[in-house]
Order: C-alpha cells, then structure tokens, then sequence
C-alpha cells in the first residue's frame, strides 16, 4: 500500500461486515460503509476543485466526517487539513491564511464552536453529516511533496507551524501503533483523543484501520461516558494522564475503587510524563499494566513505547519501536547523561510547510532534534526529563519540571500540576501551579512542606499556586507557555 484510503478499501474487501467505526451518535458503520462514505466524499471534494496538491481544511471535532474526508483527500492527492474547533476564531484564520485551502468544511452538526466559525458558510446534506462549507481559490504555486496530511503545531504564539505527514509516515505509525498494541480486527478502541492531533490520527484510527478494528469516535470527553464505554465493551484505550485522573475522579465520587466488569485489556498514557504513585495508583483502578510512550507531531506520534507487565515501576517512555533509531546530543551542557533527543527513521516529518528554514533546522541529516531532553538507561530505554526550552537553571543547577512535577503529584489531595521557570534577580524561580481533587483540601503552604521533604533545596518550588484548572490543549496536553497570562493576576499579586 502507498496511500492511507488504502486501508479502508482493503478492510471492505477482506470484512466487509465488521464494524469500523461508530459515530458519536451511536451510529456503527462497517467496512464495506465505511469506503461507500469515502467514495462519495471524494466526489464531492473533487467538486470543490480538490486535486493533487490541494488543501483541504477540516474544521471539527471527532465524528464520522472527519475520517471519511481525510480518506477521501487520500483517494484524490489532496492534502487533508484537520483543525480542532475549539481554536479560537483568531487560530483558525491565522491556519487558513497559512494553507490556502481550496476548499473548507465545518462539521457544525455536532460542534458549536464549528458552528460559529462557519458563520453564514451553506450547508450541504451528506451521508456523513450536514456540513458547512466554504470554496476557496485553487493554489497557482506548484508544491513539492505528496503529504496525506497537514497538522498544525499546538500553542506557540507567532506563526503557525504546518507539520507535512507523508503516506508513508502515517503507513508505518499505523503499523507499528497495531504492533505495540497488538491490536486486532476483534478490539474496541475508544476514541476519545481528537482526530486533528497526530496521536489521534496516527495512533488510533490508522493503527486501528491497519488490523481493521473498530473505532468509538467520541466528540467531548466525559468520564462518565468513558467508564460506561470501558463496562460496555470498550478494551482499548489510549488516552492521556488528564483522562485517567478525570476517570479515577469519577468513579472515586460514586463510591467505585476500581474497574470492574471491563474487557479492557490495554490501556496507555501519553503526552506527559508517569511518575511512579500516580502510575500504581491507574494500575490498581484498571487492574492491567498501565503503558507509556514517546512521540510529537513531526515524528507522526511514535517514537518509542513500553510493553511492561503490572507493577513494572518502570516510568521511562520505552524502547525505541522497531525501524525506529534514537541518540542523545549532549552538546547543550546539560548534566552528563542527558541529551537533546534525536529520532531517524521513515516516521520522520517531510517538513513544515512552506518553511524550509524552520525544517533545515529541526531535521538534519535525516535526524529530527525534538526539543525534548533525555537519557536512555542500560536496558536501553528513554527517560524523558523534560523540554529544552522549559529546563530551570537555578543556582546554577539544572532543574526539570518533570521531577519536580512528580513530587507534587505525590501528594494525594493532587491531581495534576505544571511546573516553570521564570528569571529572577539573575537566577531562576521555580513556580508549580496545582490542581486539588476538591477546594481547600490543601494548602500551598502544606505543599511546598511536602515537597521539601521530597527534593533538594534547590529542586523545591520557590511559589506554589492553587488553582482551578490548568490551560491545555484538547488532547489533555498543558500549555505551560501559556501558565503566565493564564494565571497573571496569582503570579502578579
């Protein structure tokens, strides 16, 4: 296979009658449905101008349409462009000015935020959905490359990143996604993470469409929805930490300790770092080894991933996956072990659109510089310990927000923190901002005494913020950049 549609058309040939995916509504379509749907939409798509080299942006959250128009982009040579809905309107223009796409849909039949962005764009009734849709221009500039997809980069203020997936990077992360999985045509996967991010797309429904299971498309996470999923059948789950704690937060209020009745038999957690009590405390709810794993955009999500038995206290992020290589450039200065991480191989992005200065200097010689720090023990597994960018220098030591994110999290009144740097009289202060399960329940006070029992002096956070919630992104992922604006008027007061 060179295309990813072309997976879709061989499950329709080998079982036709399996279930696919299911819809958001309930709706479950099989195989056989599912390629009718891609086939229309490439017509339709096809009479909106979309050819070779042609963006076409998809403004939505998860449900039927977006699978089906990304298959459909494939069937045509066009590029699909998928953006989560809840971006701001000032997001979504600057992505729209950026990719000049030929044409744009928005899936307003289950999304308001798709709604009002579309403002006064006409619908039009589709097997998948009622969509709305706006035509643009066809692009007069030859483009370079065959990408299958265009994902934008989370968060960063300036401009937008356009990260170009090849057919043969989402081919071989849906295979090596199945694989470390050992998915089959007989799984259920929850889908819960969203199709416009790369761990959703790639990990999820192309690891699933490369055996042929199933996936549940769900819109908006909800916990409540999840824990019926996983005791209604639901046996695949890949999610990240903020899920987990939601879920656990659930079933702690309504008196359940841990899972029961569930076929769950894989369950991973992704785009943020394990410590040990919260991971024992997952394992203990779900009753199986909780997974972890490496990836980011422009390496197509994996990178690297764990295959550990319960109870493993292993936390590192795994073993390179097959056909995957990965090395250390310690020429940052950091501490001796530690190194910028560096990954070759056919996962490698083909490079930001439009931005060949950018790529020249994330992908050299084949090597993708993540921006990620690291080191990798004598089994030969990665530890992760942080982001280059967001490495403390206090005293004239090194920091890594993960550790002391770990201690924290140690504290059983928490349920999730962020930790930063910010410059101060020549050095650094360190600043934690905390999630409770519940009001009041703890003190900063009370935390920074906790950490202080758990890290050396320089390593303890010089201010401890409470507060409601922390700024993420729609896969559950922090947005520490933003952690200053959010909480201005605590950081300031």
């Amino acid at each position: 296979m060179t295309r990813i549609h072309e997976l879709i058309d061989r499950n329709a040939a080998q079982r036709p009658d399996r279930p696919a995916i299911r819809d958001c509504d309930g709706a479950t379509y099989t195989w056989a449905e599912y390629a009718a749907l891609v086939a229309e939409a490439a017509a339709l798509l096809e009479s909106y101008g979309a050819a070779p080299g042609e963006r076409v942006l998809i403004v939505a959250e998860n449900c039927l349409a977006l699978p089906v128009l990304i298959n459909a982009c494939s069937r045509l040579g066009a590029w699909a462009v998928p953006i989560n809905a809840r971006m701001s309107a000032a997001e979504v223009a600057r992505i729209k000015a950026h990719a000049a796409p030929v044409v744009t849909f928005y899936c307003g039949h289950i999304s308001r935020e798709a709604q009002a962005h579309a403002g006064a764009a006409p619908e039009v009734a589709t097997a998948f959905g009622t969509l709305q849709v706006e035509v643009g221009s066809p692009d007069p500039e030859r483009v370079d490359g065959d990408p299958a997809i265009l994902l934008y980069t989370t968060g960063t203020t300036g401009d937008p990143k356009g990260v170009m997936l090849s057919h043969g990077n989402l081919l071989f992360a849906a295979k090596a996604s199945a694989d470390l999985r050992t998915l089959t045509e007989a799984d259920h996967v929850y889908g819960a993470l969203p199709l416009t991010h790369v761990f959703g797309v790639a990990s999820m429904l192309m690891a699933s469409a490369h055996v042929g299971a199933m996936v549940e498309l769900v819109t908006r996470f909800d916990p409540a929805k999840l824990y019926q999923a996983l005791v209604n059948g639901a046996n695949v789950l890949p999610a990240v930490p903020q899920m987990h704690a939601l879920l656990m937060a659930h079933a702690e209020k309504t008196g359940i300790s841990r899972l029961e009745g569930a076929r769950l038999r894989y369950v991973s957690s992704g785009a943020a770092p394990l410590d040990p009590a919260w991971k024992r405390k997952a394992e203990a709810f779900y009753g199986i080894a909780l997974q972890n794993g490496y990836g980011m955009t422009e390496s197509t999500a994996g990178v690297s991933g764990t295959r550990n038995a319960i109870g493993d206290p292993d936390i590192s992020v795994g073993p390179p996956l097959p056909g995957v290589e990965v090395a250390l450039d310690h020429s940052l200065g950091a501490d001796a072990d530690v190194g910028e991480v560096l990954t070759k191989g056919p996962h490698v992005m083909l490079g930001y659109f439009r931005n060949p200065q950018a790529t020249a200097q994330t992908v050299q010689d084949g090597w993708l510089r993540t921006g990620d720090l690291g080191r990798i023990d004598e089994a030969g597994r990665l530890h992760i310990v942080g982001r280059a960018k967001e490495l403390i220098i206090r005293g004239g030591f090194n920091v890594y927000p993960p550790e002391v994110e770990a201690a924290l999290n140690d504290h059983p009144d928490i349920v999730q923190t962020a930790v930063i740097g910010r410059a101060a009289n020549g050095d650094e202060d360190i600043l934690a901002f905390a999630v409770p399960r519940a009001p009041g329940v703890v003190s900063a006070s009370d935390l920074k005494a906790f950490a202080a029992e758990r890290l050396t002096g320089y390593k303890r956070p010089t201010h401890v913020f409470i507060v409601d919630a922390l700024p993420a992104a729609a896969t559950g992922k922090i947005l520490k950049h933003r952690l200053l604006t959010h909480f201005a008027d605590l950081v300031q007061g």
